[in-house]
């Protein structure tokens, strides 16, 4: 498959540039795709939750009222689970949400979710990306030339340039990315992906 290259002013350049069938062409593995947006977002969770047990709560440790007899449900100290303000059985204990995934089943889900944005046309190409001073408007201007402005839109790029940085972090569902730290989430958690020539070389080239 080939891309035409825009420049940022929205004009065609007359270029093309051919996406590897290897990385934007195999046939996509769902499965894989699944299990590393679920990693993905296991690791984003801090899993600092935590509730008091019952060893832990400051209360007195007077025994309430004798162990038999009441017609009532026999506890002990004003601790107790079964209590109002008493501890939590078995409450969430700080732990870590993370777990393994193999480096080749990754790679996979990351040319599967390429491949199904290039199969519903979802994949720009920029000759480069670059302001001379950051400013907002300048990126808002490109986005309405390249037909991508409201929409959610990663931009891929081979280094992250201060002006541009600067000028897209106001701007509401625009990340921009390297092309060595894209992963499978981010590329399906966008409408468009927006690909500078050097960016997507390394793409090709890398995965």
């Amino acid at each position: 498959m080939e891309l035409s290259i825009y420049n940022i002013q929205g004009e065609d350049t007359g270029r093309k540039i051919a996406l590897e069938s290897s990385v934007f062409g195999i046939e996509p593995n769902d499965h894989a795709i699944y299990l590393t947006v679920k990693q993905y977002r296991a690791n984003q969770r801090q899993g600092t939750h935590k509730t008091k047990e019952r060893s832990e709560m400051s209360g007195s440790t007077r025994k309430l009222f004798r162990q038999k007899g009441t017609g009532g449900a026999r506890r002990g100290d004003i601790n107790s689970n079964i209590l109002r303000g008493g501890a939590r059985v078995f409450g969430p204990r700080p732990r870590s949400y993370s777990f393994k995934l193999n480096k080749k089943l990754r790679q996979l889900a990351r040319r599967s979710a390429l491949t199904y944005k290039a199969q519903d046309n979802q994949i720009m190409v920029l000759d480069q990306l670059s302001f001379e001073a950051p400013k907002t408007k300048s990126f808002v201007s490109m986005a309405k030339a390249l037909n991508v402005d409201g929409q959610k839109t990663l931009y891929v790029v081979s280094q992250i340039e201060d002006t541009v940085a600067l000028s897209a972090r106001n701007i509401p569902g625009v990340s921009i990315v390297r092309a060595q730290d894209l992963n499978t989430y981010c590329v399906l958690d966008c409408r468009k992906i927006v690909f500078t020539e050097d960016a997507l070389a390394q793409v090709n080239e890398m995965f």
